[in-house]
């Protein structure tokens, strides 16, 4: 089947991404400009200014991009109506999987050196503003069916993602831990679901 448009346009913004992903690994976010990433991806200034506007709107799609299957699986279970405890452990590998990934690390990474304030703020919207609030609705479903028992909907939250993600985001933004392997990432899925109603027991 012959490349269409669509599918050159695609590739183009996964390689203008890419380098705006390795620009921001070896320079940084404020020294990172839109003419670098349009020379680092052999494209031009136009493309990129036409296709995302500025250099932070750029990044916000990127982070935006990276949390695409995550949001729409909880889309997706939150529209179906599926049992939520079922949602919640799909959920949970692939948010695991996301926030401990190389992508996220590199760009958590130079959010934290970013003086502006910019690029952390990009990424909490086009992330954890976007995605807890969904969470938190899947959790309430799980209340509703009587899984879980809690008061606070925003603590009910914030204790999911402590025993799903620990400390192993900041572990692997310093270099204390590699990649998580596949197994590790569904161990601990499921060992922090396995938790969840022990700690927020049934009503």
């Amino acid at each position: 089947m012959p490349e269409t448009i669509s599918d050159k346009k695609q590739l183009r913004r996964l390689q203008i991404e890419e380098a705006a992903l390795s620009l921001l690994a070896e320079k940084g976010y404020a020294q990172t400009s839109i003419l670098m990433i349009a020379k680092r991806a052999k494209a031009s200034n136009e493309t990129l200014y036409n296709w995302y506007g500025d250099k932070l709107s750029l990044f916000r799609s990127l982070v935006a991009r990276n949390a695409d299957g995550v949001r729409d699986t909880l889309q997706a279970a939150l529209g179906q109506g599926t049992d939520p405890m079922q949602s919640l452990a799909r959920i949970s590998t692939l948010l695991l999987a996301l926030l401990t990934g190389d992508r996220a690390i590199a760009l958590n990474r130079a959010a934290a050196a970013d003086g502006s304030g910019e690029l952390g703020a990009a990424i909490s919207e086009a992330g954890r503003d976007t995605i807890l609030p969904m969470i938190a609705q899947l959790l309430e479903r799980a209340r509703d069916i009587g899984a879980l028992g809690f008061d606070n909907t925003a603590d009910a939250a914030e204790l999911y993602l402590n025993l799903l993600i620990g400390d192993l985001q900041v572990r692997r933004m310093i270099g204390r831990l590699p990649a998580l392997s596949d197994e590790q990432i569904q161990t601990r899925a499921t060992r922090a679901l396995h938790h969840l109603p022990i700690l927020m027991p049934p009503a």
